[in-house]
């Protein structure tokens, strides 16, 4: 006879239930959630659309996570990539530069995922705390190390007062040129603004 107090202690049913998905499954349901809201935005999502194209039961998704905001975040969060990470050239003017070529080469997808998840994260806290730590939070602190060095190396005073709006110019064209001119800002688009506005702020021309 089972007890009231078994009754109430789930948690190792779940576990064990957990375990049985490989990481390699667990990725496909994160790709295809983020798939979905890019395509389709975030609302227009079900978990029951996950499952159907994933080919599992909805019982499977909602064991591994209670709610769609939870899969979401979860999704995000497995996307965690520094992509600034590793640019060193020995010069700001140059890192910089890169940075514009690697994030417009990922801006299709970033940016039509942060569009889509535009008002669904400021809905949700927990939704909004996972976008930031796998989409944008890395990649400022990458940033703020290519601009460190920069000071470190006598290339711009470490009280320039542009140095703070850097990461705000660089994600914020990144946003901002599908909502103005309908077209993402890729490569030849960063550099372009990086040589016209970022360096010239900083005094790198």
């Amino acid at each position: 006879m089972t007890s009231p107090q078994a009754a109430d202690r789930p948690e190792p049913v779940v576990a064990s239930r957990r375990s049985k998905l490989t990481p390699e499954r667990e990725q496909e349901f994160f790709d295809a959630v983020l798939e979905q809201i890019r395509a389709c935005g975030y609302d227009a999502v079900s978990m029951e659309g996950i499952a159907s194209s994933t080919r599992c039961s909805k019982s499977t998704l909602y064991r591994q996570w209670k709610t769609k905001p939870q899969f979401v975040a979860a999704a995000l969060r497995s996307r965690r990539r520094v992509r600034f990470a590793g640019i060193d050239t020995g010069s700001l003017a140059e890192d910089l530069r890169q940075v514009a070529r690697v994030a417009g080469d990922w801006s299709n997808k970033d940016s039509r995922l942060l569009q889509a998840l535009g008002h669904a994260v400021m809905e949700d806290r927990e939704l909004a705390r996972a976008l930031r730590e796998a989409l944008v939070d890395p990649e400022i602190h990458a940033l703020a190390e290519i601009l460190r060095r920069g000071v470190e190396r006598g290339e711009i005073a470490a009280d320039h007062p542009a140095l703070d709006y850097v990461p705000a110019q660089m994600f914020g064209v990144l946003r901002v040129r599908p909502l103005l001119e309908g077209a993402d800002a890729d490569p030849d688009y960063l550099l372009r603004f990086v040589e016209a506005a970022v360096l010239p702020a900083l005094g790198l021309t």
